[in-house]
C-alpha cells in the first residue's frame, strides 16, 4: 500500500466518528507524522491533489453525497417494492441497479471526503512548521 492509500485509509478511519474537522485534523496529524516523514508529505499531497477530480459532479458529491445518492436508494426500494407486490421479476433489475449506484455515489464520496480531508491536514502540517521556523529564526 502506497503513502498516499495509507493517508487515505486513516482519513476514512477517521471520517467515521462524529466530530469538528479541527478535532479529526488535530488527531490525523499526530497519525500522519509516524506514518509519513515530513520530507515525503509534499510529494505525497501533489499526487493525492493531482487525483482529485475538479469537475462539478466530483465537487457535488463530495460535498452532499448522501443526497446525490438518495434518489438511487428511493429507485432500489421503489423496484424492491414492485417486484415483491407485482410479482415482477424485472423490477428487481431497478432495485439491482438502483442499490449499486447509490451504493457506489456513497463510496465515492465518502473516498472524496477523505482526501480532501489529508490535503487539509497535510497543510495544516505544513503551516505549522512553517510557523515553527519563522519563529525559530527572529
Amino acid at each position: 500500500m502506497s503513502s498516499a492509500e495509507q493517508l487515505i485509509r486513516m482519513a476514512e478511519d477517521e471520517l467515521t466518528e462524529y466530530s469538528t474537522d479541527a478535532r479529526k485534523i488535530e488527531k490525523l496529524r499526530r497519525k500522519f507524522s509516524f506514518a509519513v516523514p515530513y520530507l515525503q508529505q509534499k510529494a505525497v499531497r501533489d499526487q493525492i491533489e493531482a487525483e482529485m477530480s475538479q469537475n462539478f459532479v466530483a465537487k457535488l458529491v463530495e460535498e452532499n453525497r448522501q443526497t446525490v445518492a438518495l434518489p438511487f436508494w428511493g429507485i432500489g426500494g421503489l423496484g424492491l417494492l414492485l417486484g415483491i407486490s407485482g410479482q415482477q421479476p424485472l423490477d428487481f433489475i431497478a432495485t439491482a441497479v438502483g442499490f449499486y449506484l447509490a451504493f457506489k455515489i456513497q463510496k465515492w464520496g465518502w473516498r472524496l471526503q477523505a482526501k480532501r480531508l489529508v490535503l487539509k491536514t497535510l497543510d495544516d502540517i505544513e503551516a505549522g512548521v512553517v510557523a515553527e521556523q519563522t519563529k525559530s529564526a527572529t
